[in-house]
């Protein structure tokens, strides 16, 4: 029994990590790319990373299936989205193609959501019910949360790309005369400022979360000492 518990404990610990390996690593391998390119080829910067990326993207997703016996669909949607626009970004030598990439993405995921809700079921609810336990209601606020989320980060990525300055954006697309950003710059942000989002956003939901999910668990006790009475 006590050798068993340390072996768990290290699988799930294993799992863990190698989960956000899949989920983070291609969006580390796109910066880190891209940096070093920048100091080798400059004006193919971009490109090079945008490359490595789609093939990060494919292994993490192969990865997913191989290792982990799961077809991770959030990541399924991003391979699909980044394949169709860095194939255009690279073919027209055009970086406008992988800047849109990240607001298309967090669209539709704000839209699968809404949409969902549409047909009658939660998407969210069907993608973490097997996590945790909570009510209906409960996973149709935190639904509506994350799809505000995803259009938050979509709008925000819109105002970002339209605003670089030394990667070819028309003038003609900004929205903001005096704001003037750098290709790099929106780069390390996909890394550097989305994930710390995330992060903040996830932390700022778990209370709500513990609060739905302890209440579920209190009702399925009091059913069961119902049942057993």
């Amino acid at each position: 029994m006590s050798d068993a518990t340390p072996d768990t404990s290290s699988s799930k610990t294993i799992g863990q990590g190698s989960k956000l390996l899949v989920d983070v690593g291609p969006a580390a391998v796109f910066m880190i790319s891209y940096n070093v390119a920048k100091r080798l080829s400059e004006d193919q910067a971009i490109y090079w990373a945008t490359g490595i990326f789609m093939l990060a993207t494919a292994a993490a997703v192969v990865y997913a299936v191989i290792t982990q016996k799961r077809f991770p669909p959030m990541l399924a949607v991003t391979f699909v989205i980044v394949t169709l626009f860095g194939g255009m970004t690279i073919y027209l030598q055009d970086p406008i193609f992988i800047f849109i990439k990240p607001t298309i993405i967090n669209l539709i995921f704000c839209f699968a959501i809404l949409f969902s809700f549409a047909l009658g079921f939660n998407v969210w609810k069907r993608l973490f019910g097997s996590i945790y336990s909570m009510p209906d209601h409960a996973w149709v606020m935190l639904g509506i949360r994350w799809a505000l989320f995803f259009a938050f980060l979509a709008l925000l990525n819109e105002v970002m790309w339209r605003h670089i300055v030394d990667a070819g954006v028309p003038e003609t697309m900004r929205w903001f005369a005096g704001l003037e950003l750098t290709e790099g710059f929106w780069v390390n942000f996909r890394f550097f400022g989305t994930f710390p989002l995330f992060f903040l956003f996830v932390l700022a939901n778990v209370p709500m979360t513990l609060k739905y999910a302890k209440a579920a668990d209190e009702d399925g006790d009091g059913e069961a000492e119902k049942q057993d009475s």
